[in-house]
């Protein structure tokens, strides 16, 4: 028999990992947070008859990084083979794309023409987006720095070619900004996803029911079409 979800907090206190550095997912004004990820995680937290506590980070790097340390009891990371043998994913509740952001005078005018000879791409340490660069970059430099944020100020500082990220994140940082624009096409889709923070944790199928029933009955979309906001 599957443990309730409610054995996920010992204090009446569900701690969830958001990662701010991911617009697509969570935005953010003061101390209110908006967005899929927090709306989820309300959701989860009324649904348990717990209080919502949000653990704040920067980027996923972070947020796998600190897996398995009891800080949080659930996260939202981007699946991934080998995130997957330290945490245990639910089933995706939203795909999002990934992209570069280039500068307007580059040669770069989409996604397929990056991975050439001398083409530097910088990527956030430890996203999605760097994993799969990692895996399929044959020609380009691949150059990594902090969280999605301060990846992408150091792109707009520094000389490198092309920086990677979620394309909300990428629109809202460089939106003031005329010298650099968003590339056409798609890097990678991404598949988020709901978290536990070890492999074999025994609430996965509770809490891949849960996300099930959220697409579901419609809480997903209505949150993503503005509908619902939390």
């Amino acid at each position: 028999m599957t443990p309730p979800l409610s054995e996920l907090v010992g204090s009446g206190v569900l701690r969830v990992a958001i990662n701010t550095g991911n617009r697509a997912l969570v935005q953010r004004d003061g101390d209110v947070l908006d967005g899929i990820s927090p709306a989820l995680a309300q959701k989860l937290a009324h649904t348990i008859g717990a209080r919502f506590e949000p653990i704040l980070y920067d980027g996923a790097g972070q947020v796998f990084a600190d897996a398995g340390r009891d800080i949080w009891d659930v996260a939202f990371l981007a699946i991934d083979p080998k995130r997957a043998e330290r945490v245990a994913f639910t089933q995706p509740y939203i795909t999002i794309e990934a992209t570069f952001a280039a500068r307007c005078g580059s040669s770069i005018k989409d996604v397929q023409d990056v991975d050439r000879d001398g083409i530097r791409v910088l990527t956030a340490q430890g996203s999605a987006y760097d994993l799969h660069l990692t895996k399929t970059l044959k020609h380009a430099m691949l150059e990594r720095f902090g969280t999605p944020p301060e990846s992408f100020e150091a792109f707009r500082k520094g000389t490198w070619d092309v920086v990677a990220g979620v394309r909300a994140s990428l629109e809202l940082a460089f939106d003031d900004s005329p010298d650099i624009r968003i590339l056409p096409g798609v890097l990678t889709k991404v598949e988020q996803a709901m978290v536990l923070p070890s492999a074999d944790h025994p609430l996965r199928e509770a809490l891949d029911d849960f996300v099930s029933r959220a697409i579901d009955d419609g809480f997903v979309a209505a949150v993503l079409s503005g509908r619902l906001r939390r």
